[in-house]
């Protein structure tokens, strides 16, 4: 297990302060392969489909060293990696798989945000005579999470959400990273303006063209300075980021229960094939934790972040019950096709589910009869099967191959 922490680990954490926990499983589609089939360990594995215009969902460490990255085309992967083994994606096991990660989460704070698949924050503020300290508490989740699953997972230890997802960022894979209160400026300082959260590399060049080649240097521009070079949005997010300062992009309302997932690009994406194919591999992931979790959903939304951190959503709310993946993805792309147009490169995308109630039926079920609900009670019983089989049942044809 790496850990890091140097100059950015302090005293330790009173009782009452703010402590926050950011727990990402490592290349986790890929790692689920490689566990699943232990021949494929040590090996560059893609994970995606083999179609004319098909992505690569995500890739193994082994296949990172080469290029590779999520978003990419699979063409341009396998040239990068020619010797790569492409995997196609098999979401029900990895949600199953989720599952049971996210349950161990559960027994270490009372409020867990899952932002996707392979992600949660957990909220540790006054959880310390219970759990030990942060840094223990995190160990023990880990090697928790290792013991029963075979997954290593990175987790980032913060005074806000924020700060938290970067510190599991900079200490992968297997890593526990730990910024005490007080110390953000530091680890800020030490992350360096190339791999700040959340600045991407035509955000860097324009600060380069504006000589600003540090964090040191961005903190010293005036706010009103970096709103007129950047805009309000992208000017107010870079003043704040280079003070370790959470701007709320991961805030959490614990108590609206939602389902959500969501994806922040490498690079920005404006090919709609490519959204298209994380559009369904996310409502394929939060339809499948709704059949887990044992409810039903009213309202279909999506979030867009475009590169300078504008952020836009939509909704719908349609007249049939939601049954299926299938059709949160249809109403995801709808929303996606009246927003898309006028908001383009996409850096962050992400479907939710809201409005959500106990239950495996609809109310008012009797007023509907659509194929959706025959289509629900199938992926409920693949989702029984996958678990009874602990492995691959069926897979949606288009996340094998985006164009069908």
């Amino acid at each position: 297990m790496n850990t890091k922490a140097g100059m950015a680990e302090g005293n330790h954490t009173t009782v009452h302060e703010p402590v926050f926990f950011h727990m990402d499983i490592d290349a986790f589609f890929a790692s689920v392969e490689q566990l699943d089939n232990p021949s494929l360990r040590g090996k560059p594995i893609i994970v995606g489909g083999t179609g004319p215009r098909s992505v690569a969902s995500t890739c193994s460490y082994e296949a990172r060293v080469y290029g590779v990255h999520s978003a990419m085309p699979m063409a341009q992967a396998l040239r990068l990696c020619p010797h790569a083994i492409v995997r196609p994606s098999n979401m029900k096991r990895y949600t199953e798989v989720s599952r049971i990660v996210m349950g161990i989460c559960r027994n270490y704070s009372p409020d867990v945000q899952q932002i996707s698949v392979d992600e949660a924050f957990l909220d540790m503020t006054g959880t310390r005579k219970l759990m030990g300290i942060p840094r223990e508490a995190a160990a023990r989740l880990k090697k928790e999470i290792h013991d029963i699953t075979g997954l290593t997972v990175s987790v980032g230890i913060g005074p806000s959400r924020f700060i938290a997802k970067m510190a599991s960022d900079y200490d992968k894979p297997d890593g526990l990273c730990r910024v005490s209160p007080g110390k953000e400026i530091l680890f800020i300082d030490a992350v360096g303006l190339g791999k700040l959260w959340g600045v991407g590399t035509k955000t860097r060049e324009s600060l380069i063209r504006h000589h600003i080649t540090d964090t040191v240097t961005l903190r010293a521009c005036e706010l009103s300075h970096l709103v007129k070079l950047f805009g309000a949005a992208q000017g107010e997010f870079l003043y704040n980021i280079c003070r370790g300062i959470d701007s709320g992009i991961f805030s959490h309302d614990s108590k609206s229960h939602s389902i959500s997932s969501e994806m922040t690009f490498a690079a920005d994406v404006t090919d709609t094939d490519i959204l298209h194919h994380y559009l369904l591999q996310m409502s394929h992931e939060v339809m499948f934790r709704a059949l887990d979790e044992h409810v039903m959903a009213r309202t279909v939304s999506i979030k867009l972040r475009s590169p300078d951190f504008v952020t836009v959503s939509a909704q719908k709310t349609p007249d049939e019950p939601l049954y299926s993946a299938e059709q949160v993805f249809a109403l995801a792309c709808e929303l996606l096709a009246k927003k898309h147009r006028s908001f383009s490169p996409v850096r962050l995308i992400g479907v939710g589910l809201g409005q959500v109630y106990p239950g495996d039926v609809p109310q008012q079920e009797e007023l509907f009869d659509s194929g959706y609900k025959k289509k629900r009670k199938l992926e409920q019983a693949v989702l029984g099967i996958n678990r009874k089989k602990g492995g691959s049942v069926i897979k949606a044809s288009l996340l094998e191959t985006p164009d069908g």
